[in-house]
Order: C-alpha cells, then sequence, then structure tokens
C-alpha cells in the first residue's frame, strides 16, 4: 500500500510542477515575445524551427501545430543542419531556435551560421543570459524554476513549457491571420475532427431512407413508413411538401397507450407539430448539438423550406461526429 500511496503523490507532484512552470510563462510574455510574433506573421517566406535531442521532439509538434492552423513551417534538427540540412532555409525564412540552456554544441555550432544567412532568428530558450539568446534577434524566455524529474535532470518541466509557448506562438498567429474554422476544415479532413468541420446534413440524407406521410394517411401506412425508412420516424407533410409534423417511435406506443382502438385514427391525429428541422446546408455538428439540447433523436432536413429527409442520431454517432 506504500508503494502504491507513493506512485499516486509522485503523479500529484509532477502535474503541480509542470503546471506550475506552465502557469509562470505568463510572466514571459513581453514585447519580445510580441515582436517576435509579428516578425513571423509579416515574414514573406516560412517559420523553420530547429532544436536538438527532447527539445527537437517538441519542435517537431510545434511545426505540425502551425502548420494545420495557417502558418507554413519546417523542422531541420539541428544536429543535421550542419551536414546539409541548411540548405533548406530560404532568404525570407525565419528561424525558432528551441533550447533549454541554450548552450549546447550543436547549438552553438549552428547560430553563426543561421547569422550569416541574414535570417531573422527567434530563441525559445530557457536561460536568457545563454550564448543562444544573446545571438538571438528576439528572445522567448522559457525558463522554468525546476524539472518535475527529482533529480532535477530529465527535461520534464521544461518540455512542457516549450510546448505550451509554442501553443500560444500558434494560437496568437492564428487569430491574427482570422483563420477559421472552414479553414481549419481544409487541412483536417480526416477522421472525426475533419468531419464535424466539413459534413453537412446533405451528406447525410443523399443516401439515407426519405419517409414521410400526409396528415390524412392512416395509422398502419404511418408505421410502414417509419419502418421502411429505419430512421424512427417519418415526416408529415402537406400537398406542396411542407413539413406540418413528425411521427416518432415514441408517438406510436403513447398512441398504443391512450388508445383502445387505432382503425381510424389518422398521422395528424397523433403527430408531434412542427418538429426541430435545419437546411440542409447546416454543419452536422450543428444538428449534433440541437439534439443533445432538445434530447431528441432525430432532426427533420428541409431544402428552401421543403422536406428532403431525416438524419437520425446513429447517423451523426456512426461518423463521430458525438
Amino acid at each position: 500500500m506504500k508503494k502504491f500511496r507513493e506512485i499516486k503523490q509522485n503523479a500529484i507532484k509532477t502535474l503541480q510542477i509542470e503546471a506550475n512552470s506552465v502557469k509562470n510563462l505568463v510572466n514571459f510574455i513581453d514585447n519580445s515575445f510580441e515582436n517576435a510574433v509579428l516578425e513571423i506573421l509579416n515574414a514573406k517566406g516560412r517559420l523553420i524551427i530547429t532544436g536538438i535531442g527532447k527539445s527537437a521532439i517538441i519542435g517537431n509538434k510545434i511545426v505540425s501545430t502551425l502548420n494545420s492552423t495557417g502558418t507554413p513551417s519546417m523542422f531541420m534538427h539541428a544536429a543535421d543542419a550542419i551536414h546539409g540540412d541548411l540548405g533548406m532555409i530560404q532568404k525570407n525564412d525565419v528561424i525558432i531556435c528551441i533550447s533549454k540552456s541554450g548552450e549546447t554544441p550543436e547549438i552553438k555550432n549552428l547560430v553563426p551560421l543561421l547569422k550569416k544567412g541574414g535570417n531573422k532568428l527567434i530563441a525559445l530558450v530557457g536561460n536568457i543570459s545563454s550564448y543562444l539568446a544573446l545571438q538571438s534577434d528576439f528572445v522567448i524566455n522559457c525558463s522554468v524554476e525546476t524539472e518535475a524529474c527529482p533529480n532535477n535532470l530529465a527535461p520534464t518541466s521544461s518540455t512542457t513549457a516549450q510546448l505550451a509557448m509554442g501553443d500560444a506562438i500558434a494560437v496568437c498567429l492564428l487569430k491574427a491571420r482570422n483563420f477559421s474554422s472552414k479553414d481549419f476544415a481544409k487541412y483536417h479532413p480526416g477522421g472525426a475532427l475533419g468531419k464535424k468541420l466539413y459534413l453537412t446534413l446533405k451528406d447525410f440524407i443523399l443516401t439515407n431512407a426519405k419517409p414521410h406521410i400526409l396528415q390524412s394517411e392512416s395509422i398502419k401506412n404511418t408505421i410502414l413508413q417509419i419502418t421502411e425508412g429505419r430512421l424512427g420516424a417519418t415526416a408529415v407533410i402537406d400537398e406542396k411538401n411542407n413539413v406540418v409534423g413528425i411521427v416518432t417511435d415514441g408517438d406510436i406506443r403513447r398512441m398504443l397507450e391512450k388508445y383502445d382502438t387505432v382503425k381510424n385514427l389518422k398521422a395528424k391525429d397523433i403527430m408531434t407539430l412542427n418538429p426541430y428541422n435545419l437546411d440542409s446546408a447546416c454543419m452536422a455538428i450543428e444538428a449534433a448539438s440541437l439534439m443533445s439540447e432538445k434530447k431528441i433523436t432525430q432532426i427533420v432536413v428541409t431544402e428552401n423550406g421543403k422536406y428532403c429527409g431525416i438524419v437520425h442520431i446513429h447517423d451523426l454517432n456512426k461518423e463521430g461526429i458525438f
């Protein structure tokens, strides 16, 4: 039991140290940070991020975030740079060099070569008195008081701080570029995230059945439409294809509880009036939000006010929208 308690305590302590390290970064958002972001924003070239060791891994993640939010970026490993990869840097590119100490041999070898090319250099560094910081055009402070590692050696708090500061840079650039969810969708067409951003209700009704009946139709025909449509409901329309109601499985159950005989009943007698509906151009995520808010399992879909189909909650679940 003591070992289990120690595991919990160590985990909590690690998270607390790293959380405090990230929280402290707020104090380092200064004019140098702002000017660095503006330099990237106004650059005619790309953003090149470099680093070595754990900082290189963080750099790769930051590059991925920037590319997906509208800032063209590339990663260049500091060790590989002096063996040919410097060729990827173009005249108008801006460079971010990530390093905790700012004093590693690879970084010290690389910086003069970067400076020689005339590119603007941004240091994302944990030591603002380091060689890297002093040689850079802009300095973004990522200092941490201590690593979460009990020996204060393994990069933990420092890499977490680097990652968080990279996110801060990306979000600032995203906002400055007015990067919208539609822009985001262009770079994330795959997976559930992409589907949330580009799938519309029209994408669902193209393949779904379109169960519908007139108000005057019998309960038998109503049930047949619900069964054949496999959407748990049928729309009730008028002669001009306007939606006037909906009959769901729940309406059928309530009817059987209320009436001893259903022989003379019509669809209009049991339908729910003015059902929730959305235009086919609406995003699927909007339908998911409405279904969740109203606690319903189907949504009627219209085009120019006319009935064109039904989307069921299972359709959205199948595509990972919920």
